[in-house]
């Protein structure tokens, strides 16, 4: 009994641990909507000739608070800049000049 007892709490952490983890990504917007807003900021100060952007989230601590961010960046005519792009709201948290 105590072994169908172990596998079945095994089961059901299981199953909410994914359960979870589906929630938490609905709630984040696409590397694609992301990228598009950073690149509509950059556009406010001058051309952008190019942009990228990783696909996939990554956890950082900024001033004592933890964001979930697409790692992306932009090119212009005479130089680049790489950010780190709040993968919730799509607001760009840091940018940096290469």
């Amino acid at each position: 009994m105590r072994m169908k007892t172990f596998l079945t709490g095994i089961v059901v952490g299981a199953t909410a641990a994914y359960i979870f983890d589906q929630w938490q990504h609905r709630r984040l917007i696409s590397s694609e909507q992301a990228l598009q807003k950073a690149k509509e900021a950059f556009q406010q100060t001058g051309d952008v000739t190019g942009s990228w952007i990783q696909t996939t989230v990554e956890m950082i601590e900024k001033n004592g608070l933890r964001y979930t961010v697409y790692r992306g960046g932009v090119t212009r005519p005479t130089d680049a800049y790489e950010c780190l792009i709040d993968a919730k709201t799509g607001t760009i948290i840091e940018a940096r000049k290469l």
